[in-house]
């Protein structure tokens, strides 16, 4: 695109409610963030920060996804998000599929403003690669109205890069409203596969949920064959009707954006430093830490096994942690060791010589 082109693009998103800056309603698009690690095995699971694979119903297909440096040349992105079938679905049900998703807060989507007789359009873009050529479906789902659309792209050309472009009308049914909350609002799925029961109808414009539009039109299968592979990067959503330039963003900005669904201390020395608190008990103790930012809603704990974490005084954890009175702003944990303390004096928590210690805080929408 021209850059007389990208100017008129970007000046008509504007005209239609569009922003100059924070333009990208996604987060992590460019797939810099990867709290949880660098490659995560297995199916049903959040991966690389924001974004999560799932299934439905199927016998034998696992996948490994991954943070990968191949990337289309020229346009800044040093990462992509890499779908690598690992065990082979022997044959595709009617009822089974896989797909990645990305769920958006509610509150970041009112810039839309479905039903309300001036609804906007919206334009998703992104990079994709595969070594399977063919149709792919492309879909959104509206959580409060219970609504969905969809749409297709296609794969020419196979281990290559390829930008496309998909735009979709704003939605003014009834119960369209997306609610001004810290709810799930929108779904976008990319299908990686899909049976017969999920492609029977059409859902090119808004309409009521239903599962035979699912996955409308798709007819690839990533899940195949343990040779297929799904790449993306460089995904963006847009309030307009066309695709204008990716919007880069300082690494700063994107992790605090994806640390208010997921927040990680991982150990980065084999004594790093957690936090403190007071021993409750002689076996006891209790840890206070902050969030780095405010979390979508009040977490659950995750955390490494519990002998690589330390007390002192005390040891070893001699069984995991427990949460206590957490907040969207912070939380206490109740940690145990074996080794007696000073009750009601001061406790530190530090890895127990090993950078495989971690907490995290989870509040996935």
């Amino acid at each position: 695109m021209s850059k007389a082109a990208e100017l008129a693009a970007l000046i008509a998103n504007v005209n239609r409610g569009s922003s100059l800056g924070h333009k990208n309603i996604i987060i992590n698009g460019k797939f810099d963030v990867a709290q949880r690690g660098t490659s995560i095995a297995g199916i049903e699971n959040y991966t690389l920060d924001r974004w999560k694979i799932d299934r439905g119903n199927v016998d034998n297909w696992a996948a490994t996804v991954s943070q990968d440096s191949s990337v289309p040349s020229g346009y800044g992105f040093a990462n992509s998000l890499k779908v690598q079938t690992t065990t082979a679905e022997s044959a595709l049900a009617d009822n089974e599929y896989g797909v990645i998703e990305h769920i958006i807060e509610a509150q970041n989507l009112q810039g839309l403003q479905y039903e309300t007789g001036s609804s906007k359009p919206i334009t998703l873009s992104f990079w994709v690669k595969s070594n399977v050529t063919g149709t792919y479906c492309n879909s959104l789902y509206h959580y409060d109205g219970n609504d969905m659309v969809n749409s297709t792209y296609t794969i020419n050309s196979a281990n290559t890069w390829e930008k496309k472009t998909v735009t979709y009308a704003g939605s003014e049914l009834a119960d369209s409203t997306i609610d001004n909350n810290n709810e799930a609002g929108i779904k976008i799925n990319w299908i990686l596969f899909a049976g017969a029961n999920y492609k029977g109808t059409s859902s090119a414009t808004w309409a009521t949920y239903a599962t035979t539009a699912y996955a409308h039109g798709h007819d690839v299968n990533i899940g195949a064959s343990t040779d297929n592979y799904w790449q993306i990067t460089g995904v963006q959503l847009e309030i307009g009707e066309k695709a204008t330039e990716f919007e880069h963003e300082p690494y700063s900005v994107t992790l605090e954006k994806a640390q208010r669904y997921y927040t990680k201390f991982q150990a980065t020395s084999a004594y790093s430093y957690y936090g403190s608190g007071v021993s409750s008990a002689t076996t006891t103790a209790r840890i206070f830490k902050s969030f780095p930012v405010e979390m979508n809603h009040v977490p659950v704990l995750e955390q490494s096994a519990n002998n690589t974490w330390n007390i002192y005084p005390g040891g070893a954890f001699t069984a995991d942690a427990t949460i206590n009175n957490p907040s969207v702003w912070g939380s206490a944990i109740t940690c145990t060791t074996g080794a007696s303390q000073n009750a009601n004096g001061a406790s530190h928590c530090t890895a127990n010589n090993t950078t495989t210690a971690y907490f995290a805080f989870e509040s996935e929408l």
